[in-house]
């Protein structure tokens, strides 16, 4: 029997078109052929937002002349350090350790009365503990402030309009 040395060669595999999408390397889009496969670049344009705001009026016969013009809340100030100067300005009100008139004009007539009605209702000053604010539309904000009072934890909620320039508050309710 005779050994016989025999020397046997795989063929080559064939080379293959490897897939890569376009996120992993755009680079491989330059190519002219190859861009009139390349995904498309979303352009995406800037959002304005709309105002819907028609101001609370309360059910008074307002004339045209002296109706409220709303305002969009890009052109109102800082909405949480505004809504912070009025939550303890309505708590000191309540405590009767502040004046009511320093909210006149941060107020509707309405919420303005039922401010005066409520000066001093509340035996201590309340801690704030929560606020959570929210703008449904452009505009407006409603806000909810968990305040302490001694052992009693109660909520406050407000609402925000953004009416001639400012911030407006049309309701004020602590539960």
């Amino acid at each position: 029997m005779t050994t016989e040395t025999f020397n046997y060669t795989f063929p080559r595999a064939r080379p293959h078109l490897q897939l890569i999408s376009s996120t992993e390397d755009p680079a491989l889009w330059s190519h002219p052929v190859l861009d009139l496969f390349a995904p498309p670049n979303p352009v995406l344009a800037k959002q304005v937002a709309k105002l819907y705001l028609v101001p609370s009026t309360f059910g008074e016969d307002i004339d045209l002349d002296e109706m409220p013009i709303p305002t969009s809340a890009a052109d109102l100030p800082d909405l949480h350090q505004w809504t912070m100067k009025f939550i303890v300005s309505v708590i000191e009100i309540w405590a009767g350790r502040r004046q009511p008139a320093q909210l006149l004009r941060a107020c509707h007539r309405v919420i303005y009365m039922e401010l005066l009605r409520k000066t001093g209702s509340q035996s201590e000053l309340g801690r704030i503990r929560n606020i959570h604010q929210s703008e449904p539309l452009d505009g407006i904000c409603e806000t909810t402030v968990t305040v302490r009072y001694g052992e009693r934890l109660r909520a406050i909620v407000i609402r925000f309009e953004g009416v001639d320039g400012r911030w407006l508050c049309t309701a004020l309710r602590l539960l």
